[in-house]
């Protein structure tokens, strides 16, 4: 047990610094409330409802799903570029075995990106 006391006694600190900002927030912080404080945060734009016949009900207009795709590559190239930093940092330890691993990584890397390239995923227009 006194292996894990540094752990519980930091995840109570933390805690209790969550539980006590929330109502010092509460409590000090102006309340000056009104119609557009309590509604759900949208984005700061109305919802119109969509011709007769629309799809979706009577949310807005349709976003086209380039917006969608183009958040999604960023998010994976991003998450894949993040694997580079423990390997950069640990590069001498790792030898070969590491240097293939990562050759490896980066080949399937550099597939997908040019996948994307040659599919006009890339392209803004």
């Amino acid at each position: 047990m006194n292996v894990y006391a540094p752990i519980l006694v930091l995840g109570a600190i933390a805690a209790a610094f969550a539980v006590l900002s929330v109502i010092l927030a509460t409590v000090v912080g102006p309340s000056r409330r009104n119609r557009a404080k309590l509604d759900a945060y949208e984005c700061g734009i109305d919802p119109t409802p969509l011709p007769k016949g629309g799809a979706g009900g009577s949310m807005g207009p349709r976003i086209p799903i380039k917006f969608y795709l183009t958040a999604m590559l960023f998010i994976i190239f991003d998450i894949e570029i993040v694997f580079l930093y423990p390997w950069a940092v640990h590069f001498d330890a790792l030898g070969v075995f590491g240097f293939a691993a990562m050759a490896l990584f980066i080949f399937n890397v550099s597939v997908a990106y040019a996948y994307e390239w040659r599919r006009g995923g890339m392209s803004w227009a």
